[in-house]
């Protein structure tokens, strides 16, 4: 909870109390909707997701000067072959955290410009980061910052997070103008959203 300096903790232990029953139900309906996955091992054959697609890993021994790559329902990730166990696992998930956000940098500043175009906005700067426990905010100067993460997702769920912190450069709280003016622009949002919120967890790894 998060409060100014002069609430007392009486004052704060009232509003939990107060909110308690909602917040026991959001807690239990979000780990209904969204248990957590199991925990990856970053070995061939397990599933990547890139825009919505799944595709294997295919981790293979080679040398320092090869790329990873994206070929016929594989993700291809090199490594040290002199690697093993779980110095192996951290270097897979590392190259693979890079190239994923490689491809975030260049996917989604030309999606976040269609998205202006239909929004009918100006296209402001965009940052690509990691951010543990958000998919996207924006600074008062106008700067959107992405997780990475989210190009895992389809399509149009990246699109909501894009959309989504646009309008947060007009309302920067989520009071009824935001959600309004979202709608507008998106009036599927509530749907991409829930989607959103299921999907989530197997996203962050």
């Amino acid at each position: 909870v998060t409060a100014p300096n002069d609430v007392s903790v009486d004052k704060l232990e009232a509003v939990v109390r107060d909110k308690a029953f909602w917040v026991l139900q959001h807690s239990r309906q979000v780990r209904e909707l969204a248990p957590r996955p199991a925990p990856r091992e970053f070995v061939s054959g397990e599933t990547v997701l890139y825009l919505g697609r799944q595709l294997r890993l295919k981790v293979v021994d080679v040398g320092d000067n090869v790329g990873t790559r994206m070929w016929a329902g594989w993700y291809e990730i090199p490594v040290d072959g002199r690697l093993e166990g779980e110095e192996r696992r951290l270097e897979v998930r590392r190259k693979l955290i890079e190239s994923l956000r490689e491809h975030a940098e260049l996917y989604l500043p030309d999606r976040l410009a269609e998205v202006c175009v239909r929004a009918r906005v100006e296209k402001p700067s965009l940052i690509v980061c990691t951010q543990r426990k958000r998919w996207g905010s924006c600074d008062a100067r106008g700067t959107l910052r992405i997780n990475w993460r989210i190009i895992q997702a389809p399509i149009p769920l990246i699109e909501y997070v894009l959309a989504h912190e646009l309008v947060h450069l007009e309302h920067p709280h989520h009071g009824p103008k935001f959600w309004a003016t979202l709608g507008q622009r998106m009036p599927d949002y509530e749907e991409r959203r829930k989607r959103l919120r299921v999907l989530g967890p197997t996203l962050e790894w």
